[in-house]
């Protein structure tokens, strides 16, 4: 009795094996038909690029941010390219001065997409086909904020990809990539789609497609499949804080890349539309404190002078709720339509202000090369008295002014910080510009500003740290009962 027992449940697990097994996509005719339409692409760096090497493993990413920074917690890898991170797995195959990556075919007469970082600052590009054939490839065009790059080389009848349309992915789709980890040929590795439209902090401008596909060093600029075999995806960055794949990885829409593959044809740069104002999160502290009816939305927390957004009158304060009608759920959602909205056309903003909705028509500038602002303030020797909020704050010198970049007279620094304050995440060397709606320009501007606070208030203050500026809701404990 006990044989028959056993093996009817090792029929049962058969059968569900078996039924399982069926369920399960065949992506035997997807690679073969694409395979030879993905290509390595090896890049030659100049004398500087060649001193971050595979045993460079102190080195941090891309952003210059490691795992031991508090500040960082999404830690970004891209997987190859100079400048590249050096941690362990985090950088990508070196041999000698050569980097390693992969690219694919878009066009019979040899135009081949790949990451930016692929072949950023490189002196010479070298692109192999699936026969072996190996073509130099003149770079078309690059654009960093997207991490695109156009290839070009002297070929025709070159098997090309099918491309697809990203806007059609959804959450639990499956998909493949096809690269050069580790500088292995052709490897295959499928997962699924995990998010649509993850924002990044190093670059706002792309809805990054999120899967959980093995890709490693050497995937970086190969193509993401959907099951009819389209490409969706340009394999780009990784989350981890190793270097090494955990699970988590990001590939820039294919819509998104198709886009600049245009612009870069047509004019050499990628246009972005810009309307002059920098943003934060709305959270519940500052939708109450606004008197929001919603947590949602982005924060204007700095209007640029001359741009579209301060002709048009928007001001620090103000909630964008929605853009061209598109709803505004958080502030990532911003950057991302108005970047791809072309420059000197007019979009319309639907604005939150003093309990009211505006219509604000706002004029698109177009997106000027960022640059880098670092600047610090040290810490003072002398903090002033603490107030209510737990900030000691002081004066700022013209020569701080000037390290700083800091153009009006507004402003003071945090000298100490306490209490209400340290919860809100504010640090010594934070710049305090306003508080509510008054500016502040003196310590004294700022003592009277705060001297009515009491216990159970909420305070918005807009703070300047390095180059961003943002609005930060300190909110005081209620006085217990008793």
């Amino acid at each position: 009795m006990r044989k028959v027992y056993s093996a009817s449940v090792f029929l049962l697990f058969a059968v569900a094996a078996a039924a399982a097994h069926a369920d399960l996509p065949d992506f035997t005719q997807l690679v073969e038909k694409n395979g030879p339409s993905v290509v390595n692409v090896t890049a030659t760096q100049g004398d500087s690029a060649n001193i971050q090497g595979d045993d460079a493993d102190d080195q941090d990413g891309p952003d210059q941010s490691g795992p031991d920074q508090p500040d960082m917690p999404d830690i970004l890898r891209r997987f190859f390219g100079p400048g590249g991170p050096g941690a362990p797995g985090g950088g990508h195959p070196r041999i000698g001065g050569e980097s390693l990556g992969s690219g694919f075919i878009i066009s019979s007469d040899g135009y081949i997409l790949t990451n930016n970082h692929v072949v950023a600052g490189a002196e010479k590009v070298v692109v192999r086909l699936s026969d072996r054939r190996e073509l130099d490839a003149k770079v078309v065009g690059t654009d960093e904020r997207s991490d695109v790059a156009l290839l070009k080389v002297k070929a025709t009848g070159l098997p090309a990809v099918t491309i697809g349309d990203s806007s059609k992915l959804k959450p639990g789709q499956w998909v493949v990539a096809i690269g050069s980890p580790f500088a292995m040929d052709h490897t295959v590795t499928h997962g699924i789609v995990s998010y649509v439209g993850r924002s990044s902090r190093g670059e706002q401008y792309v809805p990054f497609i999120q899967t959980d596909v093995p890709i490693n060093r050497g995937n970086s600029g190969g193509p993401l499949f959907n099951l009819d075999g389209q490409v969706v995806g340009i394999n780009s960055q990784i989350y981890s804080n190793t270097g090494g794949y955990m699970g988590v990885s990001f590939s820039v829409p294919i819509n998104l890349a198709m886009n600049t593959v245009e612009q870069l044809k047509a004019t050499g740069h990628v246009a972005r539309g810009m309307i002059g104002v920098q943003i934060q999160g709305v959270t519940r502290d500052v939708a109450q404190s606004l008197g929001l009816p919603q947590v949602s939305g982005a924060l204007v927390t700095q209007v640029t002078p001359g741009s579209g957004s301060d002709r048009a009158g928007v001001q620090p304060r103000d909630v964008i709720l929605a853009y061209n009608g598109h709803v505004i759920d958080q502030q990532t959602d911003l950057p991302l339509l108005v970047g791809g909205t072309k420059p000197g056309s007019t979009a319309e903003l639907k604005v939150f202000r003093d309990g009211k909705t505006l219509t604000v028509p706002v004029k698109v500038g177009e997106l000027a090369p960022e640059k880098a602002v670092l600047a610090s303030l040290g810490n003072s020797e002398q903090a002033k008295r603490r107030n209510s909020l737990g900030l000691a704050v002081e004066d700022i010198t013209a020569e701080q002014r000037k390290e700083l970049g800091l153009k009006d007279q507004n402003g003071v620094v945090i000298a100490d910080v306490s209490g209400a304050a340290k919860r809100a995440a504010l640090q010594a060397g934070d710049i305090v510009l306003m508080v509510g709606r008054q500016s502040i320009k003196s310590t004294g501007d700022f003592r009277n500003a705060v001297k009515d606070v009491k216990a159970g208030d909420s305070v918005m203050l807009l703070v300047k740290r390095n180059e961003a500026t943002q609005f930060v809701t300190i909110a005081l404990p209620k006085p217990k009962n008793g």
